[in-house]
């Protein structure tokens, strides 16, 4: 699924030969990439871009993605929370009395969805903001509940840099109104 949208969102496809007990063989075509001329034209972002002191409650069920993540956003002045599931999030939220700032979340995890987090803490903590996190694209609804708007949502993978612009972006913005 991840291969499948990463290729889609770069308006490429994926071609699938296979021959049962023999082979079976992938063909992803993607676009061609862009001149370096144009690329050289393109103003970098800010190094700075994304720093922040706030306290984030990252839950993400991948290790590897939740260990880079907790990294980028530790390097750029934020505490992290780390939990790996929603159970783990929820007891992490009891210990620190709700005092976090946001709830950057994977939104398919085993056990309970991101979005029922989500829920549960916007109704608790109504100023808290939420980033959803996923290896879906956005469009696809194999979790409960949609993403308000395209600002509440990080597609997976991510750079570093995107991480640290949407999480700075998310805490510079009004808290969403309350999930029903």
């Amino acid at each position: 699924a991840t291969v499948y949208g990463i290729v889609k969102q770069s308006n490429g496809y994926i071609w699938v030969e296979s021959e049962p007990g023999r082979r079976t063989a992938f063909q992803v075509y993607l676009p061609q990439s862009v001149s370096e001329a144009v690329k050289a034209a393109s103003p970098a972002p800010p190094e700075m871009a994304g720093r922040g002191s706030e306290i984030i409650l990252l839950v993400e069920d991948d290790g590897a993605v939740r260990k880079l993540a907790a990294t980028v956003l530790t390097s750029r002045g934020y505490k992290v929370l780390e939990a790996g599931g929603v159970k783990e999030a929820e007891d992490l939220i009891q210990a620190n009395s709700g005092n976090f700032d946001l709830l950057l979340t994977d939104m398919v995890m085993p056990g309970a969805s991101g979005y029922e987090l989500a829920q549960r803490v916007r109704s608790r903590y109504p100023t808290v903001r939420v980033l959803f996190i996923s290896g879906y694209s956005q469009g696809t609804h194999s979790w409960q509940g949609p993403v308000q708007s395209p600002e509440d949502f990080l597609q997976k993978p991510f750079t570093p840099m995107s991480l640290a612009a949407r999480v700075r972006q998310t805490l510079d913005s009004a808290p969403a109104p309350a999930v029903r």
